[in-house]
């Protein structure tokens, strides 16, 4: 596979990442911005991201959508709509999913909207079924690679600004290494979980689900050390309600449960 984006795919990119750092959350305090969601909600709805799948988009492509989208705590539905598209599309009609709020962690309503089992499913043929679970696996871990990214950008600007002993918390070689690590991990999920979207147009179903539990696994793990991290940065304020840190995590915890592998499921060894 090439990982390099196209020019369209860089393009699709940029307009989630803007839509996502101009009416996204900025503080904690924004979650409870009913004026603002209603903002979200439109331009999200009117963008046409929901339904990228009918439009002929990739899972590459709505992977990336789910990545911003995360990075930006982006506080509407997306994945839920858009997998219940994809299923529109091998049914050749419109599957009855309703947006309802599930009980959550999530203070971002990620989940909103998302049928694990959808009764649909049983109408599909099995290629069909796989390529919907790899899709749902792969968005799921593009979510998480977002929120790694979004929360070790949280940290890394605080690490520029909180100052001990007479200098920038960053400049220490210990705080240094902890975020460097976190960008190793990050980067790591962005290969896996790239290859994961691919795969679910381009390999056969079997390896498109097999590619995708890996990446699951591996970005639920990278996740969780980097939405820790985060908070061990922010030192004692990672610990109160009103940093974003714990968005983040709550988030990633919320993605990790969507569709949950083992490392015993896979035919391949992971350590």
């Amino acid at each position: 596979m090439d990982v390099r984006l196209t020019t369209e795919q860089q393009q699709l990119r940029e307009a989630a990442a803007k839509l996502a750092d101009d009416l996204g959350p900025d503080s904690v305090a924004d979650l409870d911005d009913a004026n603002r969601i209603t903002r979200l909600e439109k331009a999200v709805d009117a963008t046409g991201f929901r339904s990228l799948r009918s439009d002929g988009a990739s899972g590459v492509e709505v992977a990336i959508v789910a990545e911003e989208f995360a990075r930006g705590l982006v506080d509407v539905p997306f994945l839920g709509p858009v997998l219940a598209d994809d299923l529109g599309c091998a049914l050749r009609r419109e599957p009855s999913v309703p947006i309802e709020q599930r009980e959550s962690v999530d203070l971002t309503r990620s989940v909103a909207g998302v049928a694990e089992s959808p009764p649909e499913l049983g109408e599909l043929s099995e290629r069909d079924a796989g390529r919907w679970h790899a899709l749902a696996l792969a968005v799921t871990s593009a979510d998480l690679v977002g929120a790694a990214r979004g929360t070790h950008a949280l940290a890394c600007e605080y690490a520029t600004i909180r100052e001990q002993y007479g200098a920038t918390i960053g400049s220490y070689q210990a705080v240094g290494h902890l975020l460097a690590e976190s960008l190793a991990l990050i980067e790591g999920s962005i290969s896996v979980s790239r290859h994961a979207a691919w795969a679910v147009d381009e390999l056969p179903f079997a390896e498109a689900i097999e590619a995708a539990k890996v990446a699951k696994i591996y970005c639920a793990r990278a996740a969780l050390t980097v939405c820790e991290t985060s908070i061990q940065v922010h030192g004692g304020i990672g610990n109160t309600w009103e940093c974003l840190a714990h968005v983040y995590l709550r988030r990633a915890l919320t993605a990790t449960e969507l569709w949950p592998v083992k490392l015993e499921e896979l035919s391949i060894g992971l350590s």
